[in-house]
């Protein structure tokens, strides 16, 4: 894919910042913008706006977003299991959480060598930083899970994977990765779009269908 690099870039690279590294900080802000939309105008919650952005770059350096989705589903499945399991012995909160990470990670492992002995390279070489970044989605969703119950962190985690796989696509993007290494400044754009987000009052996308009864009769 031949590229054409702005002399800004082209300075960034030759200080010996790393062309990923330049490209995805660049990508951070329109996928940030890009969950405040859903969030504020289609009305999709998810577990904030943190959590969907960091695991689309986590998906981002999984070696493809399959083994992504696999390692997310993973967490939420054994996080949500590995809650009804310690629920009788009572534990306080951090020292259960602490439980849950280390099941997690075991079982992570465990994971990834099924993907080397199955020949699935790209699962077993996944980086561990992604593989953490997902792990400690298991607080966020135990957390949701104690202060307003199992279906709606399920769905909050349902909303999140959709959100952070949307942004997969988009962040992988060669035509926007092309667009943002011939003209970076485009990423100042995000900050009006976010100022109108900000004032944005009207009901979201999901609300005209919740009320779509009541507003026939207006």
């Amino acid at each position: 894919m031949e590229i054409t690099i702005s002399p800004v870039i082209q300075s960034f690279l030759f200080q010996g910042v790393p062309f990923e590294t330049i490209i995805l900080i660049l990508m951070l802000p329109i996928i940030a913008t890009f969950i405040t939309f859903l969030r504020q105008v289609v009305g999709i919650k998810a577990f904030g706006i943190y959590t969907p952005l960091i695991i689309t770059f986590a998906f981002l350096a999984t070696n493809g977003v399959k083994y992504g989705v696999t390692i997310f589903i993973t967490v939420i499945v054994i996080g949500t299991a590995m809650r009804f399991v310690l629920k009788s012995f009572r534990l306080l909160y951090l020292p259960r959480v602490a439980i849950m990470l280390t099941v997690v990670a075991l079982l992570i492992l465990g994971l990834l060598v099924f993907g080397g002995t199955m020949k699935r390279t790209g699962l077993a070489a996944v980086s561990i930083f992604p593989i953490l970044i997902m792990i400690t989605l298991v607080e966020k969703f135990v957390t949701v899970q104690i202060e307003k119950g199992n279906k709606v962190a399920l769905i909050l985690a349902i909303e999140t994977l959709l959100i952070s796989v949307a942004g997969y696509f988009i962040a992988s993007s060669e035509m926007l990765i092309r667009i943002l290494a011939g003209y970076p400044w485009i990423v100042l754009l995000t900050l009006p779009i976010n100022i109108f987000l900000g004032k944005w009052t009207g009901l979201r996308l999901i609300e005209y269908f919740r009320f779509k009864n009541i507003l026939k009769k207006m």
